[in-house]
Formats: C-alpha cells, structure tokens, sequence
C-alpha cells in the first residue's frame, strides 16, 4: 500500500513540476508592425537600447535582425536580466518583438512603445508603400468614362 502512494505522491509531484516549467511566463512578448524597412527598425533598436537607455547589449546581428541586451528595471539597478528585441522582415511588413521573459509584460510594452516613438522622431513620418497609396485614392464615380458610355467615331 504504501508503494502504491509513493507512486502517486511522484506521479503528482511530475504533473505540478511540468506545469510551472511550461507555464504561460515564458510566452510573454510585447509586438508591433512597424511602417519603416527592416533596416531602419534595426538600427534604431540597436541606438535606442544601447545608446538611450544605455543597456549592454550581449549580441547582435543585423542580418538576421536581434539585439540581445542585459535588461535593468528601474530601481533595480543590480538585478539585470536578459532581453531581446527582433526585427522580422515579410513581404508585405517589419514586425518588431520584445520578449524580456523574466518581467512583468508592461516592461516589454514600454520598450516597444519606446522604440516606435524613436523610429517616428528619427525618421518622421513612413512614407507608404504603393499598396497604400492605391486605397487612399478614390476611384471615379463611373469608372473614369464621362457620359457613362464609349460612342465609336
């Protein structure tokens, strides 16, 4: 009988042990689109995390697009941890991802709110793409015929 509870009691402890290593915490991320190219986005991420807040970043690589920083929180100056900030490029946009997994997820949202006001101050406003540009224009009333119809000569 009591082989049987020790088997339990382990079974158990496994289920809870597996439950906080492949917890919700790890998935924590802050995203955006950002309207500049990918290029653009890199390079302001790697001024402001280094430059303005004055991180030290521990790797980066801009063709693939990371930065890898010691993130310190504010008023914990002596408990770094680490951060990241990715910039993905597709054909049709540049996303942007914090992830700083061991802090709470409003950090994340102020250092990607951070950076998207960088990009705007540094390089004003994104000039838009030609898909863009073709909604913005209204297209005529009757298809750009006057008089509705085609008469031949």
């Amino acid at each position: 009988m009591k082989k049987a509870s020790a088997v339990w009691l382990g079974a158990g402890a496994l289920v809870a042990l597996a439950g906080v290593l492949w917890g919700p915490g790890a998935a924590a991320r802050a995203e955006a689109d950002s309207d500049y190219s990918k290029a653009q986005t890199y390079n302001a991420a790697l001024r402001y995390v280094r430059v303005d807040l004055g991180f030290e970043v521990v790797e980066k690589d801009p063709e693939v697009g990371y930065v890898l920083f010691r993130y310190e929180p504010p008023g914990r100056k002596n408990a770094p941890t680490s951060g990241s900030i990715e910039v993905i490029e597709s054909k049709e946009r540049v996303k942007v991802v914090v992830q700083l997994p061991q802090m709470p997820t409003y950090h994340e949202t102020t250092l990607r709110d951070g950076l998207m006001k960088k990009l705007r101050a540094e390089y004003g406003e994104p000039v838009k793409k030609k898909k863009d540009r073709d909604k913005d224009k209204a297209p005529d009333a009757d298809g750009g015929v006057e008089g509705g119809s085609v008469v031949a000569p």
